[in-house]
């Protein structure tokens, strides 16, 4: 009888101690993660506290987080400053080879004498915007189908730079071919400068392919935590970019003619090239797949069509917190922002001549006051808004959008170059939606598909100029005698939907972030509830009353230490 109470007891004290222990265990796991997440966002809050560094600190932390930005500096103010150069090109061919009008009449319409040649004017403006029709399919329906593959290449491989360097190889190669244009001026109509522009950035990828891949590039080697403010930085240096571009444009046009221009175009390419080849560091990827030893295994490897499918099931595939939606709304949002932009650059030149009498110079000083600003917005919504402010990127993105709308019909009815100029500062906050739209498209999907999900962003902008760039070059030529600002007007009207995707996204963001505080809560509710039975098990099946050197009691304490050792609390032979 003694035996069998004695070994009842130890099972019971054994069983107790098994749960003690692992309720210790659970305990120290739960302190453990709890330091973790603490020593991990004071490094957070360490590595993003910049205003605490030293200017030689400042100066350290700039270089280990500035990768892409001088190359896309490198690619963007040449691409700027040539595409002035290009317009003022092909209106030149359109006057003198294609409408063969007089020196007089030309040289009146270079030097903005319109007054008596109004309707030479409007004929050449509207032989250049027929010619943007089917120049921008060209630009965008070849890149729109080759980022598909481009995008799922890059992430089966982990090749991020070629992505952004062959582009700059075909921006390189057309304005080789515009010299060559330009050289052999009466002998080539402005229809083969236009097909020369538009074709070899197009079979190289173009802005898209490379702004795919310099935010891929961005996600692989920022965390996520990072991740806005170094896709803020990449905007900041783009928006840099433009208005040096810009600035530079007119000036450098009316000083050193298409050849100067064309020519540090292709200079700053070749910097551009040389130092993405050599200065951006790709991280490596492990699991890289096989190589095929069929002949033409390269292009066997890029063009297969399993890997198209496996791109767009990117967007339609489930996931946690509505990710389907959400990709999907994203993909929206990326046209009714980029499209706008895409169709405005086709005919504002044309409509501040034809509203304001503007000249190359005059335009290009606008254009870089609107960048400025634009880069002032920018600078204060991802330094105080974002980084200081931790404001959701959706809620950056709704006053983006509405930035982007108010200004629409500042431009649209402005009748002087002042209220015009009023439209700049109104339009101060619009970049920052661009890079909200990035930034939570960066942190929906796991690093192994992001270059997919780029690549579908990319493809639905590159497919957004043969949308917007007929549509307003139609609404400009349909309304340029009575209300030539219409275009802008039905850019803000299409911008709107943008803003109730981004209210969306913020009430989602809200609701999951209190699903998760509610899991984490039961979760935690679940661990003490489950410590607490423990403990009461420990303290009601211990012996109250033992004498002194009792088999029990001896037994109890070496079960304690050791586990089941005693002989007494074996099992009878």
């Amino acid at each position: 009888m003694r035996s069998r109470q004695a070994k009842a007891v130890a099972g019971m004290t054994c069983e107790v101690l098994n749960q003690t222990k692992m309720a210790k265990a659970v305990e120290q796991m739960r302190k453990k993660n709890k330091k973790s997440e603490e020593k991990s966002k004071e490094a957070q809050t360490n590595s993003f506290n910049i205003t605490s560094m030293g200017w030689s600190q400042k100066w350290t932390f700039l270089k280990e987080n500035i990768t892409v930005e001088p190359m896309l500096a490198c690619y963007i103010i040449p691409s700027v400053f040539a595409n002035l150069a290009t317009q003022n090109l092909n209106l030149e061919k359109a006057c003198r080879v294609n409408l063969a009008y007089s020196t007089e009449i030309c040289d009146a319409l270079s030097e903005r004498r319109t007054a008596n040649y109004t309707f030479e004017e409007s004929q050449v403006q509207q032989l250049v915007a027929s010619m943007g029709v089917w120049k921008t399919m060209l630009q965008s329906a070849l890149p729109a189908f080759l980022i598909m593959f481009i995008g799922s290449w890059s992430d089966r491989w982990g090749r991020r730079k070629p992505c952004m360097i062959i582009p700059i190889i075909g921006e390189f190669m057309s304005v080789i071919g515009l010299m060559f244009c330009t050289y052999f001026f009466y002998e080539l109509p402005m229809e083969v400068a236009g097909f020369i522009e538009g074709l070899f950035p197009a079979i190289t990828g173009g802005w898209f392919t490379m702004f795919m891949g310099v935010f891929s590039y961005i996600a692989d080697v920022t965390t996520v935590e990072m991740r806005t403010l170094r896709i803020g930085i990449v905007n900041v240096f783009c928006s840099l970019g433009i208005p040096i571009g810009l600035a530079l444009s007119g000036v450098l046009y009316k000083k050193i003619g298409f050849y100067g221009v064309f020519s540090i175009s292709a200079f700053l390419y070749i910097v551009a090239i040389y130092y993405g080849y050599t200065k951006v560091i790709e991280p490596k990827k492990i699991d890289v797949p096989a190589t095929s030893e069929k002949s033409c295994g390269f292009i066997r490897d890029f063009f297969d069509i399993k890997h198209l499918v496996d791109t767009f099931k990117v967007a339609f595939k489930q996931g946690e917190n509505n990710r389907r939606t959400k990709v999907i709304l994203l993909m929206l949002v990326v046209m009714v922002v980029i499209g706008p932009m895409h169709g405005e650059m086709n005919v504002t030149y044309l409509f501040t001549r034809y509203r304001f009498n503007w000249d190359e110079v005059d335009f290009s000083i606008f254009s870089t006051y609107s960048m400025v600003t634009n880069l002032i917005g920018t600078s204060i919504s991802v330094g105080i808004f974002s980084h200081l402010l931790k404001i959701d990127d959706a809620i950056i993105g709704i006053y983006s959008s509405m930035s982007k709308i108010l200004s629409s019909f500042v431009y649209g009815f402005a009748k002087t170059s002042l209220v015009f100029y009023l439209g700049a500062i109104v339009e101060i906050l619009n970049g920052t939606s661009f890079i909200a739209m990035r930034s939570i498209a960066s942190k929906l999907v796991p690093t192994d598909e992001l270059g997919k999900v780029n690549s579908l962003f990319g493809a639905c902008e590159a497919l957004m100029p043969l949308l917007y760039g007929p549509m307003y070059s139609a609404t400009y030529a349909a309304t340029i005698n009575y209300m030539p600002g219409a275009f802008f007007i039905l850019g803000g009207i299409l911008t709107v939907p943008a803003v109730l995707i981004f209210g969306w996204m913020y009430t989602q963001h809200k609701k999951d972030a209190k699903v998760l505080i509610h899991k984490t809560d039961a979760e935690l509710g679940k661990n003490e509830l489950k410590n607490s039975i423990v403990k009461d098990i420990v303290l009601t099946a211990q012996p109250k009353e033992v004498s002194l050197g009792s088999p029990i009691l001896k037994s109890y304490k070496l079960t304690k230490e050791n586990g089941v050792l005693n002989n007494a609390f074996q099992m009878d032979s």
